[in-house]
């Protein structure tokens, strides 16, 4: 009708109209907010559209090859691309401690060196203390358990209870020790074994040490041990592995801006998928073998104390409790894979180092050969009077960083942080790798030197920047855990053995394999007893 607004002639609804204008102002106002927040955001180099700053996911590798041979010559297409730590440590050398980069239109904040990392994570704890909801992660966690659950009353809830729980099984007592010493011998047994029927030839050590280590948690989780050669608990420790190193680097870092990539049915992210589907029925089974047996009188482990505490919340009525199965589940998958995976490349590290430095090893030899008669296991009493041991052990530590970027904070609320502004939802990455190399703080930081831990009376002295579990109110809490095992399994396989790389034998690359967890390339060593066949 004439008089009538030109949209209602042109048959649209006023109401249409009028919803359109509201969100075309609220995206307006939205993106003018965005832009404020990112004008004062650390520098950073520049992003690509929609992908951010991680489009070398998008690179197929013979093009990668060609790059390389290009840039390096016939041999160019075997060089390695640099190492993620590597490379976003040189970054920081252009853009200052803290800078920035985008995965697809996330923004992510690297924290360079110690000061920087400190500063954020003590002075700033309140802020920087949560977790991203970063799509890959989420969708293999649901943002539940302790590593990857954000960062508040829940949290802390269920933190307090698996502590204490893990205390009463022996964590960082010494009651715990004869359950590590237990896997060092077996660990011990099979190396002589596989080395006999090798005709002393090298042997990769990887499994049983995973194994030996995983058995531990096992033993706290499950009540139970597995046999290290058991071909299904092997397949699950190697998907275990994959799974921390794919979601970190490989294309499926890419579900972080698609996330509908996550249900491609080919390549690496069917592969994730895969991952957490026979993780799902392995630790599922557990926790249901659990229920049918409990016996709410006599705890076995870390699963019948959740589930009696489960009951007894149900029982006092309707509360907020946060206790469930299904939180246990990632709580479980949190011990077992975090709990095993850093562990087990600690102790790889160590013995590769050790191989590489004999002169090290030897003095590590004599040490223990001072203080622990033959015929004894090593013992967490011995620690103090094995200094350079466990300097050895320390410094491994240090140029490893075998969770090189931590795992990832999230800045809670907007906050100024050294001068700038950090937005409300920005990723948070401690670079620990840096802090471990930063030449400001450690002389010659390359140069592997386990007397730097050592004071000018040959005793253990703590560095602050020696940070190998986080810093903060998310650090490590198997800690105690990871230090008895590293310190009971190294003392026993140098007690027993002496390690060496076959002679001509290449010398896997030293910045490792990068994921969430830093491993070791694998290898193969020569594995000599020292004082004949382990008791």
């Amino acid at each position: 009708m004439q008089g009538d607004p030109w949209w209602e002639q042109s048959g649209v609804s006023t109401a249409l109209v009028v919803s359109l204008t509201f969100f075309g102002v609220f995206y307006v106002m939205q993106r003018r907010k965005r832009i404020r927040e990112l004008c004062n955001i650390p520098p950073g180099p520049a992003p690509l559209p929609i992908i951010g700053n991680c489009g070398y996911f998008l690179v197929p590798k013979f093009i990668l090859k060609w790059i390389r041979r290009y840039k390096y010559g016939d041999d160019g297409s075997k060089r390695r691309m640099q190492s993620p730590q590597v490379l976003l440590t040189e970054l920081a050398e252009v853009y200052g401690a803290v800078y920035s980069v985008f995965i697809g239109s996330q923004l992510v904040v690297i924290l360079t060196g110690y000061d920087a990392v400190r500063d954020a994570l003590t002075n700033h704890a309140e802020v920087f203390s949560d977790r991203p909801d970063v799509p890959v992660i989420s969708m293999l966690t649901k943002r539940r358990g302790i590593v990857f659950a954000p960062y508040g009353q829940v949290w802390r809830q269920q933190r307090r209870f698996c502590h204490a729980a893990l205390r009463s099984f022996g964590l960082g007592k010494l009651s715990l020790e004869p359950c590590i010493q237990e896997e060092v011998l077996l660990v011990k047994r099979e190396l002589l074994q596989l080395s006999v029927e090798v005709g002393w030839g090298a042997i990769d050590p990887a499994h049983l040490i995973n194994g030996a280590v995983s058995n531990v948690i096992c033993s706290l989780s499950f009540g139970r041990r597995f046999q290290p050669l058991d071909d299904e608990f092997r397949a699950m420790l190697d998907l275990m592995s994959r799974g921390l190193e794919i979601v970190m680097n490989s294309a499926a870092i890419l579900i972080n801006v698609f996330p509908w990539l996550y249900y491609l049915p080919f390549g690496v992210f069917k592969e994730v998928r895969t991952v957490e589907s026979r993780i799902t029925r392995f630790l599922k089974a557990m926790i249901a073998e659990h229920r049918s047996s409990l016996d709410p009188s006599a705890p076995r482990d870390l699963i019948d104390m959740y589930l009696i505490e489960m009951a007894q919340q149900q029982e006092r009525g309707p509360t907020d409790s946060s206790f469930s199965e299904d939180y246990l589940f990632y709580i479980i998958g949190d011990l077992f894979i975090a709990g095993t995976d850093t562990t087990t490349n600690t102790i790889l590290w160590i013995l590769l180092y050790m191989s590489l430095y004999p002169d090290v090893q030897e003095k590590v030899h004599q040490e223990i050969d001072s203080v622990v008669p033959v015929g004894r296991a090593p013992s967490l009493t011995d620690k103090a009077r094995l200094p350079y041991t466990e300097a050895s052990i320390m410094e491994v530590q240090r140029m490893t960083a075998v969770v090189p970027l931590a795992i990832p904070h999230m800045a809670s609320q907007t906050t100024e942080f050294r001068g700038y502004t950090i937005p409300r939802g920005t990723v948070i990455f401690p670079n620990l790798w840096s802090v471990h190399r930063d030449p400001a703080v450690w002389e010659k930081p390359d140069v592997f030197n386990p007397s730097r831990f050592l004071d000018s009376n040959g005793e253990v002295q703590r560095r602050e920047h020696f940070l190998p579990f986080g810093i903060g109110r998310r650090v490590c809490m198997g800690e105690q855990l990871a230090k008895m095992e590293l310190f009971l399994m190294f003392t026993g396989l140098m007690q027993a053995f002496t390690f060496r790389l076959p002679e001509g034998a290449a010398l896997p690359a030293m910045d490792g394999r990068f994921g969430l967890t830093l491993a070791p390339f694998p290898y193969s060593l020569r594995v000599t007893p020292r004082h004949g066949p382990p008791a």
